[in-house]
C-alpha cells in the first residue's frame, strides 16, 4: 500500500481523518467539559503532523499520478472535514485501482 503514491495517500488520509475525529470527539471536550487541556496539545501536534502529510502525500499523488483537478480539489477539502479523508479513501479505491 505504501509504495504508490494513491496507496501513501490512501494510509496518510486514513490517520489523519483519525486524528481529526480524536482531537474533536475526545481531546476538546476533556479540555472544555473537563478542564483537562493536555490531551489538545498532544492531539493537536499528531494531527498536525498528519495534516501536512496528507496535503504532501496529495500533492504526490498529482506529480505521480496526474489525479484530476477535481479528485485534488476534493481531497483537499476533505482534509478539513471531519471524515473527508475517509470518502476521498472511498473514491480513490473503486475509482483508481
Amino acid at each position: 500500500m505504501l509504495s504508490t503514491a494513491l496507496g501513501r495517500l490512501r494510509f496518510i488520509g486514513t490517520f489523519e481523518a483519525i486524528s481529526f475525529l480524536v482531537l474533536l470527539l475526545i481531546a476538546m471536550p476533556l479540555k472544555y467539559a473537563a478542564d483537562i487541556p493536555e490531551p489538545v496539545t498532544i492531539v493537536g501536534i499528531v494531527h498536525g503532523a498528519l495534516f501536512s502529510l496528507y496535503l504532501l502525500a496529495i500533492l504526490n499523488a498529482v506529480i505521480v499520478r496526474k489525479i484530476s483537478i477535481g479528485m485534488t480539489l476534493l481531497a483537499v477539502l476533505a482534509a478539513f472535514l471531519p471524515f473527508g479523508p475517509l470518502y476521498v479513501d472511498r473514491k480513490l479505491r473503486y475509482n483508481h485501482d
